[in-house]
């Protein structure tokens, strides 16, 4: 047996033999190994993480999680114990009074304890993501325990059934609660208490806060034949004292209902989500990453939930300081996959700034404060709060911040949710009156110059240094004023303000420039030093003003990027994948794929990394953006949407002479399918939701024909090398193919160009 087969053998295994400790559902879902798998379950299955050696932190356990309940698994504080950290996303303090990272801080919870008759000796484990399921093996010096675990999609409840070995059959759970105190110690007040002991009861830990409310952990076991049936939750209140109450009502119901049920309704929005669109490419180590991506984002945020901060739905255990949501880059990074990858379901933003808009003009400076002013403030709650005085400060004073531009780039991700789905509603009801109230904020400060144009005073380019005319939110700015004026045409508003925002589009002084280097920080002040934040180059990516088919464009996109990348020593995670995609955007393939690479390979760069389970490390602080944002670099390989052209393949490398993708979303609420075979586009499938003009960068070589859906001819004109503008209706579907070829819709896992590990500690 070759150890490619053997692997797989031993993966599936080792998943079945956990899943069997659930019951008979197992038995009802192919094998990973089955030929007539379906190739989403292929996929996905083949991007399961492994682990054959005891994980030690959350850099290198498996996790679980629904959205709001987390679960991280791996070594205790004995060699017969293991770890599950649990954390929440809605579990934060309410000390308003104090800045969101100490007063609205998310807080610890605890972990639960499974301790064992010996000490563990192996592992086996496998996180199938199709099933968002952790299964396997503990082995101990006095047995073993099968094992499989789930954050119940629906419930929010942790299931753990165990079927343990005659050694092992006195097993035990435990909780210890942690601190109910921030970890944060940036501007930490004197006075800043913990919140008060937690009670503990017959499987409940109740903690009680000291601005009311709280959040209690509840847990429970029951025996199923031979089995063991564990279930856990955590549940949060405030003002009201429902929570304990609430933790152990959802237990009990999840106890006394049939344990398969509850398994194929969690497997079943799990195997819907992943079949929602299809990514396959050659390089497997990209491919796998991917799909481990897609399962992260799903598990870390949902629409109706809180928008992520920088842990996610899990706790890091040591040493981190960053306790609330970031709103200076991390958030507006994360987000933009669940567009292309046509998962709605997941757009906590939009959501986010839909419920608690009002909260945005806490943020702004008081004497500015005039009923139709927003800004947002960083760090701040996931209702948008910043918590005791703090706000974006006043531009041109020594008050001012690196944070004026928060709200307009968090709104950036509300317009491309409607470009990809083009829902007037979330321009009605959610972008157009946010967008033009943080607008109005910049409006307060901006002035005309000698030379007729609007200048705008003393602001801080993100974490790097103060500027007048500060690039990063001229760029902003810019975007916000032309995109008021497209939603009031939209929308057929008589919008008295159209002029105004006309003005400050026409007016607005242009980026000042070097002609070596390109675009300056702002007037006076270049990029002197290696910079992490791609701030000043917002223009470029993700804004896309300036865009590589203009010509006139191409030198001042070329010339700013190089001389950023020319210093890559501070450049984190997120630094590299935006690398990755803005070359994708210059029509740089190969470039675009070596610098995804570099992060994928583990490379530690200013004392960060991406970790063993692809979480992702700055110093001993732990953050999921990077990972989540190099997702949407290879989405930008294989799919481009913005600037009215729809590109498919149009930035992948000559390496991977085969790709196939399936339900990718593109702006114009497009859907589309394509697959490429032995370096040439075989066919593209562009189905229409909204009616949107299309025009199609297809990559198939020579003549072509168009057909709809049923192999009918459809009308369509020649739009450039490459390029064609065809009529879609709303509903309506193009097929692009060679001249007198024949497309083959099939979907499919393409061939490997070698070997690539599996992502966790599978050796």
């Amino acid at each position: 047996m070759d150890s490619v087969s053997r692997r797989t053998v031993l993966r599936s295994a080792s998943v079945l033999a956990g899943a069997a400790a659930f019951g008979g559902l197992w038995s009802q879902a192919a094998p990973p190994a089955l030929a007539n798998a379906k190739p989403h379950r292929e996929v996905a299955q083949d991007a399961r993480m492994l682990w054959r050696r005891l994980p030690k932190s959350w850099r290198d356990g498996p996790f679980l999680a629904n959205g709001y309940l987390g679960v991280q698994v791996y070594a205790g504080k004995t060699p017969e114990t293991l770890k599950f950290m649990l954390s929440h996303t809605q579990v934060q303090d309410q000390r308003i009074q104090w800045e969101a990272g100490i007063g609205l801080s998310r807080l610890p919870i605890g972990y639960l304890t499974l301790t064992l008759a010996g000490a563990i000796t192996a592992v086996d484990w496998t996180l199938d993501l199709y099933n968002a399921e952790l299964g396997g093996t503990i082995t101990t010096t006095q047995g073993s325990v099968a094992f499989s675990a789930v954050v119940h999609n629906d419930l929010g409840v942790l299931l753990v059934s165990l079927t343990p070995s005659a050694g092992e059959t006195q097993a035990a759970w435990g909780f210890q609660p942690l601190e109910s105190a921030t970890t944060r110690t940036v501007r930490k007040p004197p006075e800043y208490v913990a919140n008060p002991a937690p009670e503990t009861g017959d499987g409940y830990c109740a903690q009680p806060m000291l601005a009311g409310g709280g959040y209690t952990t509840a847990w429970q076991e029951r025996a199923i034949g031979t089995r063991r049936l564990f279930a856990a939750t955590v549940a949060y209140s405030f003002p009201g004292t429902t929570h304990t109450s609430d933790a152990r009502n959802a237990v009990r119901k999840a106890l006394a209902t049939n344990p398969d049920a509850l398994l194929a309704r969690h497997r079943r929005w799990w195997n819907d989500y992943h079949r929602r669109s299809f990514v396959s490419v050659p390089d497997k180590q990209v491919q796998r990453f991917y799909w481990i991506q897609l399962y992260k984002i799903a598990a870390a945020t949902r629409a109706d939930g809180p928008v992520v901060s920088e842990w996610g739905p899990w706790f890091p255990e040591v040493g981190n300081s960053w306790t609330a949501v970031w709103w200076n880059l991390n958030v507006q990074v994360t987000y933009p996959i669940v567009n292309s990858t046509n998962h709605p379901e997941l757009d906590a933003v939009t959501e986010t700034f839909r419920r608690d808009h009002a909260n945005l003009e806490v943020s702004v400076p008081p004497a500015y404060r005039d009923g139709d002013t927003y800004a947002l403030s960083h760090p701040g709650d996931w209702r948008l709060r910043p918590g005791g005085t703090r706000s974006v400060g006043v531009p041109g004073t020594t008050s001012k911040t690196d944070q004026t531009g928060n709200l307009l780039w968090g709104l950036h991700n509300v317009w491309l949710a409607y470009r990809h789905h083009m829902d007037k509603r979330v321009l009605r009801d959610v972008l157009y009156p946010t967008l033009a109230k943080a607008l109005n904020f910049y409006r307060h400060f901006l002035f005309t110059g000698p030379d007729g144009a609007l200048h705008l005073p003393l602001t801080r380019s993100p974490e790097y240094a103060d500027a007048p005319d500060c690039t990063y939110d001229l760029s902003l700015i810019r975007w916000a004023a032309r995109t008021l004026v497209d939603t009031a045409r939209i929308l057929r508003l008589d919008e008295p303000r159209v002029p105004i925002w006309r003005e400050i589009s026409a007016k607005l002084v242009p980026y000042h420039e070097d002609p070596a280097n390109g675009v300056l920080i702002g007037d006076g002040v270049p990029l002197a030093a290696s910079h992490r934040h791609f701030s000043h180059l917002l223009w470029l990516y993700p804004l896309r003003e300036k865009v590589w088919d203009a010509p006139g464009d191409r030198d001042v996109m070329t010339r700013t990027f190089t001389h950023w990348a020319a210093d890559q020593t501070a450049w984190h995670g997120y630094s590299y994948a935006a690398a990755s995609s803005m070359n994708s955007v210059m029509d740089a393939p190969e470039e675009a794929l070596r610098y995804l690479k570099f992060f994928l390979d583990r490379n530690v760069v200013a004392d960060t990394e991406l970790t063993a389970n692809t979480m992702y490390r700055e110093g001993s602080n732990f953050a999921i953006e990077s990972p989540i944002t190099a997702a949407q670099s290879v989405v930008d390989m294989l799919m481009q949407g913005s600037g009215g052209v729809l590109k498919v393949f149009p930035s992948v490398s000559a390496t991977w002479r085969d790709a196939s993708i399936a339900g990718l979303r593109a702006e114009g609420a497009f859907l589309v399918d394509a697959s490429r075979r032995g370096g040439t586009t075989e066919f593209v499938r562009v189905h229409s939701e909204a009616g949107e003009p299309l025009l199609l960068q297809h990559g198939v070589a020579g003549d072509v024909d168009v057909r709809d859906e049923h192999g009918r001819r459809l009308p369509w004109r020649a739009a450039g090398p490459g390029r064609i503008a065809i009529g879609l209706r709303r509903g309506g579907t193009a097929v692009v193919t060679p001249r007198g070829g024949r497309a083959d819709f099939a979907l499919r896992d393409v061939p490997a160009l070698g070997p690539a590990p599996a992502w966790g500690l599978p050796s």
